[in-house]
């Protein structure tokens, strides 16, 4: 293998596609968008368009619902603590928060918080720190000697009044303090003007 060798593989590199170049090119005159009309043009989206008529999706009736401030939860079983800690990745002996079972591997991510199920058998005295629980896991937690604690997720607790103010109210109220220094600064300048 030499410098002069190195090539990229097959079908790494493509050369620009020229078109309204001739007829031999095959992507001549009309440039591969066919003949006239408003879909021949760039940048026209018509998909689910139906000529000024009811689209279909809006026609058709709609079930169901869906709930904009529903929690996703993560859903844990008892059973899958018992593994984790049997594999020595859980400390049985520390709280189980929902951090803890993010750093072990138990669930990918946080989410909304850890929900706890009560599938499978826990034998290890735990003490539980989570978002949510079934009352089938709170028995079997107690049955092994445990607790449960039902905490809320830290980012997700509702913010105090008046806290993380917007920076237009914090200016509308300097300048409100500032005005009537204005006003008395005016005044005073005015009868500075009528006693000379």
């Amino acid at each position: 293998m030499r410098l002069n060798d190195l090539r990229d593989l097959p079908g790494a590199t493509t050369s620009k596609k020229r078109v309204g170049r001739g007829i031999g090119s095959g992507l001549g005159k009309t440039s591969g968008h066919g003949q006239k009309g408003q879909k021949s043009r760039s940048g026209v989206a018509i998909k689910g368009f139906e000529g000024g008529q009811m689209p279909i999706h809006m026609r058709l009736p709609k079930r169901g619902f869906n709930n904009n401030f529903a929690k996703d939860f993560n859903e844990v079983n008892v059973g899958r603590i018992q593994t984790a800690i049997d594999d020595k990745k859980l400390d049985a002996s520390k709280p189980v928060t929902v951090q803890a079972l993010v750093e072990a591997g138990v669930v990918r991510r946080a989410r909304d918080g850890v929900r706890l199920l009560g599938r499978g058998e826990l034998k290890s005295k735990v003490s539980f720190e989570v978002t949510g629980a079934s009352s089938g896991a709170v028995k079997a937690v107690e049955a092994a000697g445990g607790t449960v604690t039902i905490t809320a997720m830290p980012q997700r607790q509702a913010k105090s009044e008046g806290q993380d103010a917007p920076k237009k109210t914090a200016k509308k109220a300097a300048t409100k303090k500032a005005a009537p220094k204005k006003a008395a600064a005016k005044k005073s300048a005015a009868k500075n003007d009528t006693s000379e």
